[in-house]
This record gives structure tokens, C-alpha cells and sequence, in this order.
């Protein structure tokens, strides 16, 4: 017995490649296709649209098909409302709850369509029909589940909005003209960062810093030190080793017991860390250190002279840790989550586990960069799903004193 769903699709499904992935979805799992209509857009800013009814030999392969096209921005033409259950515990989800893409997304709730805040992927989505000013629907990591919480199960009365190529040409964050690339022509994608980032803070946006310790073993301390003082950054995601080695340049001018100037290795250098963090917990966190004029410069001492924010992420091994890195692992992802959701921009620099933890809160909507001398770091952000990442395969202690000097030198 034939089954058969009409679904329907709309936007730059042309030049983005979304009515071919969708037909060969389709037909890679089984099933057959008939166009009813097909609208296409005749200029630049025109969308097209197409209905189409989508046929199966059984409804576990038809519920495939359309889970497929669903990822690709199909929606049913005859939506249903989403389908809600109470979580029957904390932490507990029902069976087959949604499980959301970073991209837009929209469940429909008594015959409306409700915008989902603080998209990321792998949430679940949770309805409140009982909200101040109307019924609003949000993301809700597992853990934050709560007894109760009407949760969205399957796809139906959910729509996602995947990001869309349209005509001509996006700069450095067109979609589809990311990528990863060690043979870019760096000096002008240089350029091409610093324009999008200064573009980012006149429309009144936020720019997020997720650092590594390599941005200050490689000299590059500096550069971002003079961003953040010049207020472009606004807050900074960092782990405790970073902290370390910029105080530690601070007070000895060596990262990790090299000499940064140098590349020499002082007597007792090896040391150097370990007594900044003594010295740190001392002073009661780098806070107070900066106040008691024992951090005088650094990106550490900006972030708080000039009231940037910043969330120190611990891991199993960190020395010390300082005060300021938050230990428990739960409440450093809520802070990191926190950092995200406010960000429009993001620089990622030098850092794979950091990336990654970020990259896992961002919806597609927000422009993200990835510089590595690593071409798997990249890559591996970029197969996570955080496909709207254009990435840059080379030395971040050259990276970014170049985009701090197109910025500020010029």
C-alpha cells in the first residue's frame, strides 16, 4: 500500500542546493516524488517555491523521507501543532522527543507558529503555554529538563530554516564559501575578518572570544590584549591554562617558562607558572590581583580594567586552578551557554576543545571564525554542524596581530 505526505519548500532552494538534496533524499531511501508546483524566483532577492507529494511503499520509510527532508527545510503542507508530553521526571525526556539543529526553528502551538529562543543543537524544545505575554517555546539542555516541562516530540509541527545560499556574492560568510583552506589568500580574508568584525560592533553586536593557550605561547597576547582595551571584544571564553600563561607573561614575560621575546628558556622557568598561580590565589583571583597592582598588563588584566566578562572553563589538568576557573563542569557549560546566546560574532583562536564546547551553543545565524594552525581543528568544528564557521589554516601568532592591526592602524 502507498503512502504519501505533500510537503512543501521555499526560499533560495535553487542556488543552495536544497531541491537537489531533497530529491535525492527521497530516492536514496526508497521513495518517489511528484511536483505539484514550482515557482521559481527571476531575480536576486526573489525566493522560489515548490509543493511536492512524496510517496513510500510503508510508513516507517515515508517517516525516514520526510525526517530527511525535514533537515533540508521541508515542512508538511498541512502542519499539524507539535506534539507535547510532560517530562515524567528531572532530567528525564519522553520517548522520542525532538532533538534540535542549530539552525531557526519554529514549533506550531494551537494553529501558531512560535519562534524557539536560544536555539542549539541537541536540546530539547519546550513549550510554556502559560507565559508571560503568550505562549513561548525555548531550548532546554537535558540536564536542565524539569518534571512536567511539555517537551515537542517527533518532527511534526516543527520547522527548521537551515541557512540558505542566495544570488551573488556573501564576502568571507556567504553560505557554502566557508570551508577550510591552508591556500587562501590569508592577507585579504584578513581583511575581510576585520571588516565583518567591525561591522559586527557598529550594528551594536557582540563579539566572542574563545582562546587558547597557544594565542599567548605564540606572541599573540598583545594583539588581543589592544582588542579587547579597544572594545572589540566583549567577552572571552577561555580554560585555566590560558589564564595562567597570560598572567604568567605578565609577571615574568614568559608563557609556560619560554621567553616569549626569545624563545629562550630562563633558569627555573619551569617554575613560573606554578608561582603565578600561587600568587593569584594569594590575591583572592585576578580581580583582586589587578586591583592590587600585582597584573599590570595582558588580556587577563583588559578584560578586567575595561569590565569585559570572561568564563574560565576547568578541566582534569589544570594546575592550581585559579580562583576564577569555574571547576564544575555543568556550571561551566550554563556559563558558556550564557556567553553564546548573547554573541553575534565569534573568534575562535587556536583552541579545539573550547571551539567545539562553543560551536555546540551557536545557533547558524551567528557568524563564527576558526583559526588553527591544525587543519583537523577546523575541520572537526566544522563536522559538528557549525557549518556557517568559514575556518583559517594557519599561525594564530600571525592571525591576530594582523586583524588587531587592520583594525586599529588603519
Amino acid at each position: 500500500m502507498t503512502v504519501a505526505r505533500t510537503v512543501e519548500l521555499e526560499g533560495h532552494i535553487i542556488d543552495s542546493g536544497t531541491m537537489q538534496q531533497c530529491f535525492g533524499a527521497v530516492m536514496d531511501l526508497g521513495g518517489d516524488f511528484d511536483v505539484e508546483v514550482f515557482d521559481v524566483g527571476k531575480h536576486k532577492e526573489a525566493e522560489s517555491f515548490c509543493r511536492m507529494t512524496v510517496k513510500a511503499d510503508d510508513e516507517q520509510t515515508l517517516r525516514e523521507i520526510l525526517h530527511e527532508l525535514h533537515q533540508h527545510g521541508a515542512h508538511l503542507a498541512e502542519p499539524p501543532d507539535a506534539t507535547l508530553e510532560p517530562a515524567p521526571a528531572d532530567r528525564v525526556v519522553p520517548h522520542g522527543f525532538y532533538s534540535t539543529t542549530n539552525h531557526p526553528t519554529q514549533v506550531r502551538y494551537e494553529g501558531e507558529w512560535l519562534d524557539v529562543e536560544n536555539i542549539e543543537m541537541d536540546c530539547a524544545v519546550v513549550v510554556d503555554p502559560d507565559a508571560d505575554g503568550g505562549p513561548r517555546a525555548y531550548t532546554k539542555v537535558l540536564n536542565a529538563i524539569e518534571e512536567g516541562d511539555l517537551v515537542a516530540t517527533d518532527e511534526a509541527g516543527v520547522r527548521v530554516d537551515p541557512p540558505e545560499r542566495p544570488r551573488g556574492s556573501g564576502g568571507p560568510f556567504g553560505f557554502m564559501q566557508g570551508g577550510v583552506s591552508a591556500e587562501r589568500p590569508s592577507g585579504s580574508l584578513i581583511r575581510e575578518v576585520a571588516e565583518a568584525l567591525e561591522e559586527t560592533k557598529a550594528e551594536g553586536g557582540s563579539v566572542l572570544a574563545v582562546v587558547g593557550p597557544a594565542l599567548i605561547h605564540s606572541g599573540a597576547g598583545d594583539a588581543l590584549a589592544r582588542l579587547v582595551r579597544e572594545g572589540y571584544v566583549d567577552a572571552l571564553s577561555a580554560g585555566n591554562g590560558f589564564a595562567v600563561h597570560d598572567l604568567e607573561r605578565g609577571q615574568y614575560g614568559t608563557s609556560l617558562g619560554m621567553d616569549v621575546e626569545t624563545l629562550e628558556s630562563p633558569r627555573k622557568g619551569h617554575k613560573h607558572h606554578i608561582y603565578t598561580i600561587s600568587e593569584i590565589i594569594r590575591a583572592g583571583g585576578i580581580e583582586p590581583a589587578v586591583q592590587e597592582g600585582i597584573v599590570e598588563d595582558g588580556v587577563m588584566y583588559e578584560c578586567v580594567d575595561n569590565d569585559v566578562p570572561y568564563v574560565l572553563a576547568g578541566s582534569i589538568r589544570d594546575d592550581g586552578p585559579l580562583p576564577d576557573t569555574i571547576t564544575d563542569a555543568v556550571e561551566a557549560q550554563n556559563a558558556i551557554r550564557e556567553q553564546a546566546h548573547e554573541a553575534d560574532m565569534v573568534l575562535m583562536l587556536s583552541t579545539l576543545l573550547h571551539s567545539v564546547a562553543v560551536g555546540n551553543c551557536l545557533p547558524s545565524t551567528t557568524r563564527v571564525v576558526c583559526v588553527d594552525i591544525n587543519p583537523a581543528t577546523v575541520t572537526q568544528l566544522l563536522d559538528r554542524g557549525s557549518a556557517q564557521a568559514i575556518g583559517m589554516v594557519t599561525d594564530v601568532g600571525t592571525f591576530v596581530p594582523a586583524l588587531a592591526e587592520n583594525i586599529l592602524d588603519e
